[in-house]
Formats: structure tokens, sequence, C-alpha cells
């Protein structure tokens, strides 16, 4: 079964449909729930990635980690929310990408782990998912915008996963990870000049195909 959290109207009923019979331990229904997911933990995971560590894992990488160990603990998670759940699986990615740091940086002749906690590593990431909300702005802000963020979150990371890889990419590198067009245009091998421009095609690009949630 699939479930299409683009239909605002169904999308927390069918997280919750899926969580009970997940409990239940019915059929694929874990596997479908945390399927809904891997966009949003890619597009986090790829914002937390530094060049150094990329060389050595990709982001796939990381949310697979994440994917496997939420399998495998999933009878910890007691919460009955999308958002309850999105926290949860986001503090099993901040435990993976920690993990990977220490055993990719543990040969380096400078012990770089002291630099890295848990803490910063979970700051990061709730400042990918604030940026992350605001890629776009959302029309009509009401008072219950800040608790809906991450799963507008979702909802704009799954439209990203439908840009081509070049679209996502600056966008995910220049709007959510922040990074100045020179330093993106160095992680994406092309001339500042060529990422602005490709940074303003995929800008536009999205906003045409970008089906408002609201």
């Amino acid at each position: 079964m699939v479930v299409d959290l683009s239909a605002p109207q169904n999308a927390d009923d069918s997280v919750t449909n899926l969580l009970a019979k997940a409990r239940e331990g019915g059929g694929d229904s874990l596997g479908n729930l945390l399927q809904l997911y891997r966009n949003y933990l890619t597009v986090l995971a790829t914002t937390q990635i530094s060049p150094m560590l990329r060389r050595r894992m990709a982001p796939s990488d990381l949310v697979q980690e994440t994917m496997l160990a939420a399998q495998a603990n999933f009878v910890q998670f007691q919460g009955g929310s999308e958002r309850e759940l999105l926290g949860w699986l986001r503090q099993i990615l901040i435990n993976s990408l920690h993990d990977a740091l220490e055993m990719h940086l543990q040969a380096k002749k400078r012990d770089m782990r002291r630099e890295i906690s848990i803490e910063q590593v979970s700051a990061a990431l709730d400042q990918s998912v604030m940026n992350f909300a605001n890629v776009l702005a959302a029309p009509g802000p009401s008072p219950s915008a800040q608790i809906r963020q991450r799963e507008r979150s979702v909802l704009l990371a799954n439209q990203l996963a439908k840009l081509k890889p070049d679209y996502r990419d600056v966008i995910v590198l220049r709007n959510l990870q922040g990074l100045p067009f020179e330093e993106v245009a160095e992680r994406m091998n092309r001339k500042p000049s060529a990422v602005r421009m490709l940074w303003l095609r995929a800008i536009d690009h999205f906003k045409q195909v970008f089906e408002p949630w609201e």
C-alpha cells in the first residue's frame, strides 16, 4: 500500500492507520510508513554531510542506516502522531550521523570528534527543518504554522524529489544548507555564474510545479 501525503485531508488519518497497523505487525505497514519519510530524511542528511564525509558515504547511505535502525527499534516508539514520529526519526538520523562522523573521522591525525557533539548535530538539523519549511513562503500563515512545519517539510521534500537532480541539489545546497553560490559551485563542479542561473531556473520551475497543501 502506498500512502500519498500530498492529500492533506487524508494525510493524518493515513499516518495514524499505518502506525496502528505497524504496531500490530500487519504486513508491510511499517516499511510503507517509513518510506513516506525517505525523501524528508534524504534532504536533511544532504544538508548535514560535509564534503569530506561525502567522499566516504552518500546521504542515501545515512538514510538507509536510519531506516534500518527505525525498523529494528520501532517497539520503542510510543508516539501516535506524524509530528512525534518525525521527531523520533530525526533523533535516529542524528545518532546515525554522529556514529558515521566518529567512524569515518577516527583515522584523521587531528581528532575532529572532539569538535562534534550530538547537541550540535541536533541543532543543525533543527535549523535545516526551519530553512526547509521556508524554501517557499507558505501563504496565509496561521497560529498553528510552527507546529505544522515538520509536516510541511515532509510534503516539500516529496515535491523536491520530483525535480531533476541538478535543480534539486542546487535548491538543497543554496536554500537548505545556506551555502554561498561560490561554495555551491565548488560542490557542483560548476562556475558560480552558471550556478546562479541554474538556481534561478530551479526556483522558477519549482514554483510552477509546486502543489500547495493549504
